[in-house]
């Protein structure tokens, strides 16, 4: 049975992981890298693990959230999409059954909040665990000077992403709840700011707790905004 570990030593498969996060990169995008990838499938594995799902889910929402944007390689635009059929074909010629094929690619193909909408606890976990990762360690050092302060602090992106000290995810079992626990250096940006790159996430991340049958929260600076 492929399991996660086996996809982090397969070299084409990261090839391509190397690829995507080159592109975006270029592209000007936070960090799409190893980093990235470990946050998000540390934070899926918890959520499915506190929402009760079964071994096998887990390790599918693990390789679900690897995977997650191996189409920017391609590029950024619907990779979501081409993802998600990439995805099915690296997994069946490496011999996954068909359907934990289709549950992985179906997770990478809605994880983006523009097209998406989480159907499983696979996805849903992907959602959530993918758009709670916002860090200032997602902003590519060449962005930063000497001080490892912000160059370009009009970038509403890299401001927002920087000014985040402190991200976690909370998931108490008992009272279906799930918190994406936020500390925001206000001297850096401001919970508005936030909320106007962040709200279509937000909302995805409500719907896809929603699946899980838990309820969304967003807490920043001790206070909870949504």
């Amino acid at each position: 049975m492929l399991t996660l570990s086996q996809l982090q030593n397969d070299l084409e498969i990261q090839t391509l992981l190397n690829l995507a996060d080159h592109q975006l990169d270029v592209m000007g995008y936070t960090e799409h890298g190893a980093r990235h990838r470990g946050v998000v499938c540390s934070r899926t594995q918890q959520i499915l693990q506190s929402s009760g799902a079964t071994a096998r889910e887990i390790e599918l929402g693990k390789m679900a959230a690897y995977l997650h944007d191996v189409g920017c390689f391609v590029a950024r635009q619907s990779h979501a999409q081409s993802g998600a059929l990439l995805a099915y074909q690296l997994l069946r010629s490496r011999g996954m059954d068909v359907s934990d094929c289709a549950i992985v690619s179906n997770a990478i193909a809605n994880h983006d909040e523009q097209t998406g909408h989480p159907c499983s606890n696979v996805s849903a976990a992907l959602v959530l665990a993918d758009k709670s990762d916002v860090h200032r360690d997602r902003v590519r050092p060449t962005k930063l000077n000497g001080e490892l302060l912000l160059i370009n602090a009009s970038d509403i992106h890299d401001r927002v992403n920087y000014s985040v000290i402190s991200s976690d995810v909370l998931v108490d079992g008992a009272s279906k709840t799930i918190v994406l626990q936020l500390g925001l250096d206000a001297n850096v940006s401001s919970a508005m700011d936030y909320f106007e790159i962040f709200l279509g996430r937000m909302k995805m991340c409500k719907q896809a707790a929603n699946v899980l049958g838990f309820v969304f929260n967003l807490k920043v600076n001790g206070q909870i905004l949504a």
